[in-house]
């Protein structure tokens, strides 16, 4: 663990100058002015005032309500097992642990990332050293106070490699463990080897609570954390109950701890039961809801939805170290044979935008623009031919496609079915519940796996698409070097056009030569009994509201 012999408070970052006149001049919008602001250390409240002091935002009407205290909300969701929070790989999982255990920063429905844990953050000029500043007082549910400890107790789980968190692979540019540094009790400092720009914004990974100092592998066991809620009852296919804490750190409107609400209860659904259910107002919310069910809910009284739009998606993947995924040609083959625009109808009722085959979202910051690659039975066929009589193999070409069949995997897959038999694939498909699907998802060798929304296109890709995610999150187990390089670099640009110049060429190579397909990304919705207030959908479809809703009955 590095030492440092002079403790120099780091002083503000000075591109926040230049970022400043970028966005008095036009060449950044007021998002990308506030989401990169705050990523190097401005307050959110400094870099708003300063925005909206330049170009003022319009005027809205405030809501006049007053939070109401008490109340039960029922959530439909999957109840699966939860052992180490590090090692989640479902959103659903981690909305449930959230409300236990929390994490140093928070990034918002309009992806701008705040302190949660941490009081501030600071970043040094080269962005490879970062002071971290842990809030002072707040105390976790069985008393002890938060600390340096802590954090360190977490980065070194999180960068210890046996324990198969993807947090591992994400935050790789740091080196290892030895890289941490406890400053002081209330300090931590990163010694990164590799610049980033993205600190703040990976500790918002939905594997990445905090953990306290004396955790042992068992969460359910130990369900210790500074979150406003205790875990009361887990029963995994059935139910998870939580009750509210009376100490939380943080205060409401009226000046008390939160959250306002007494209880959260956790109700394992099916998707079909959970909308009938809400539809007639026996459950309060249903968590990922599908496009169908958005259209069912939209315009039924007593329910309200939230829209959001997002970087979510369903992945096509293709394992490169199993056959015939290891040639390009089947891969590009298969990539070939999506009509992109049909799929998004099929099976999203056209709630998105479609894709190429690249990892980077058109809500990303940097996302470099592409023409929409067309619908090419006919090329994927003439390379088949070319792969089959170079195996010895008979056309069509069998492959088994494996998924999950909660949310807009089964019509995907039986769109991609139908539309790849003239491209010279036979697909069997396999689809199962989520659990069966997720127990394997990094070892079937062709899936559709659905991958939620991060706030910047340099957070996705490390975490699949890298040397050092194979292990954890890598499930094509594809790599390239040229692809890396030009990751690094990406992710140590501040300026966000010379970011996006870089994902001009990361796109190109993940379209040329990568492991995925990409029809489309999705539209997301919270959707609730109108009752609750104070609601907010966020991008990731993590349920951070629930901290500060309230029900007005």
């Amino acid at each position: 663990m590095k030492k440092t012999k002079n403790c120099k408070i780091l002083p503000p970052h000075p591109y926040l100058g230049e970022l400043k006149d970028q966005f008095q001049t036009g060449k950044v919008s007021r998002r990308d002015f506030l989401r990169q602001a705050t990523l190097l250390g401005m307050s959110a409240v400094a870099a708003t005032t300063f925005s909206s002091a330049m170009f003022p935002f319009p005027a809205y009407a405030t809501s006049t309500a007053q939070p109401k205290r008490g109340g039960t909300f029922k959530f439909a969701v999957k109840i699966k097992g939860v052992d180490d929070p590090a090692r989640l790989s479902w959103v659903d999982g981690s909305n449930i642990v959230r409300l236990v255990s929390e994490h140093l920063t928070v990034t918002d429905s309009e992806n701008v990332t705040h302190p949660q844990l941490l009081e501030r953050w600071a970043a040094s000029e080269d962005l490879k050293t970062w002071d971290l500043y842990l809030r002072k007082g707040i105390k976790f549910n069985n008393g002890d106070e938060m600390t340096a400890a802590d954090v360190m107790f977490t980065f070194k789980h999180w960068l210890t490699k046996s324990n198969g968190s993807s947090m591992f692979g994400l935050l790789s540019y740091i080196g290892g463990f030895q890289n941490v540094e406890k400053v002081n009790p209330y300090q931590i400092r990163l010694h990164l080897e590799k610049p980033n720009i993205a600190v703040p914004e990976h500790l918002f990974h939905y594997p990445g609570m905090l953990l306290h100092r004396d955790f042992d592998g068992d969460f359910l066991k130990k369900p210790i954390g500074t979150g406003p809620f205790i875990l009361s009852e887990f029963v995994e296919g059935e139910r998870c109950i939580m009750t509210a804490r009376k100490d939380y750190w943080r205060k409401g409107l009226d000046g008390l701890p939160l959250p306002y609400i007494d209880r959260v209860m956790f109700l394992d659904m099916d998707k079909d039961a959970a909308i009938a259910a809400l539809c007639t107002q026996q459950i309060d919310a249903i968590m990922t809801p599908r496009p169908s069910d958005y259209l069912t809910a939209k315009n039924i009284p007593g329910l309200v939805t939230y829209p959001v739009k997002t970087a979510n998606t369903f992945v096509v993947k293709m394992r490169i170290d199993t056959a015939p995924w290891d040639d390009n040609r089947v891969r590009t083959a298969m990539k070939m044979c999506q009509d992109r625009k049909k799929l998004l109808r099929l099976a999203a009722f056209n709630e998105g935008v479609v894709g190429i085959d690249a990892h980077v979202a058109p809500v990303h910051p940097e996302w470099c623009p592409k023409p929409t690659p067309k619908y090419d039975p006919e090329g994927a066929l003439k390379l088949l031919k070319e792969y089959a009589k170079e195996k010895d193999l008979q056309l069509p070409l069998k492959v088994t496609l494996s998924t999950k069949n909660n949310l807009d995997e089964p019509s995907i897959a039986q769109g991609l079915k139908e539309m790849a038999l003239p491209g010279g694939f036979d697909i069997q498909l396999d689809i199962t519940e989520p659990g069966g699907y997720w127990s394997r998802w990094t070892e079937v060798s062709f899936g559709i796996t659905s991958w939620s929304h991060r706030p910047l296109g340099t957070m996705i890709l490390p975490l699949a698409y890298t040397k050092e995610s194979i292990g954890a999150w890598n499930e094509t187990r594809w790599h390239d070097e040229e692809f890396t390089k030009y990751l690094r670099e990406a992710e140590a640009t501040l300026d966000v056009n010379q970011r996006r110049e870089i994902m001009c060429k990361l796109e190109d190579i993940m379209q040329e030569r990568g492991p995925i397909g990409i029809s489309y990304y999705s539209h997301r919705w919270e959707i609730l009994l109108e009752k609750w207030k104070n609601v907010k959908a966020h991008p990731s479809q993590y349920t951070e509201y629930i901290k500060e809703m309230w029900m007005d009955s």
